[in-house]
């Protein structure tokens, strides 16, 4: 019962949240476009079902993913699991930490649903110069490596600002160099690669890790690997598109020269 009551007031407050979106575009209809609003109950159809969808992802995070990285975290870093007392380990024994988040952040990039929509949508676009795969997989290449990152600075304690400079630093690096077709696209892959899929599952590893790991605020250290996500997701792209460049480039001379030595 009282997951029901639980779940009943989170759909109440999503209805809430939502209900000033609605009011809004009803009220720019009227006043601004004029006449009524086209297909209404198709449109009311789809916010109730907005509402619906909201209020069990939400609760979701709470009853699931959220206890389960806590759970996960706590796990990985428990002294008996790793074999050393708490106060002599380093941050090179928390070794299955970081393979854990760069194999969670590479999954859940992979399976965003927002990944996927964009990387079709740039493929045609792109007249197929974008592969469909080639994007999602480095994109999510660039998610884990982000995640298992920042999992170390979590465990290391080293000032997050460290990493954000130096990461911005070879972002604008590889923009001078990268082919212009690809750097708006890298740029949005960040902020789509962090979506409803990645950011509750690596958030709640992130809070759970810093409260297992001693020494660590869950305030101070728990938050930020959704920022190495984005960051290390836009870096990933740029250099997947300087390396195809590259292969594409090497391949049209190796070409060039098998057809003049046969000339």
């Amino acid at each position: 019962m009282e997951l029901i009551r639980d779940a009943l007031a989170t759909f109440a407050d999503t209805a809430l949240d939502v209900f000033p979106i609605a009011l809004f575009l009803f009220a720019f209809q009227r006043i601004v476009i004029g006449g009524p609003m086209p297909e209404r109950k198709s449109i009311l159809t789809g916010f109730f079902f907005v509402i619906v969808g909201l209020g069990c992802f939400v609760v979701g995070l709470e009853q699931a993913l959220f206890p389960l990285g806590k759970l996960m975290a706590e796990q990985l870093t428990s002294p008996e699991f790793i074999g050393g007392a708490a106060a002599t380990l380093r941050w090179h024994d928390y070794y299955w930490v970081y393979i854990f988040a760069l194999s969670l952040g590479f999954s859940t990039a992979l399976a965003e649903p927002a990944l996927l929509a964009v990387s079709i949508k740039a493929h045609e676009v792109s007249g197929g110069a974008i592969h469909v795969w080639g994007l999602r997989v480095a994109v999510a290449i660039g998610v884990g490596t982000g995640v298992a990152l920042g999992c170390y600075r979590i465990v290391a304690g080293t000032p997050l600002h460290y990493f954000i400079a130096c990461g911005y630093v070879l972002v604008v690096v590889q923009t001078v160099f990268a082919p212009r077709l690809i750097v708006p696209l890298a740029y949005d892959s960040g902020g789509v690669a962090t979506s409803t899929v990645t950011v509750p599952l690596i958030t709640a590893l992130g809070l759970g890790l810093a409260e297992a790991v001693p020494g660590r605020s869950p305030l101070m250290d728990g938050f930020g690997l959704v920022a190495f996500a984005c960051l290390f997701a836009v870096i990933s792209v740029l250099a997947y598109a300087q390396l195809s460049v590259l292969r594409t480039g090497r391949t049209a001379g190796q070409h060039f020269v098998s057809k003049t030595s046969q000339d």
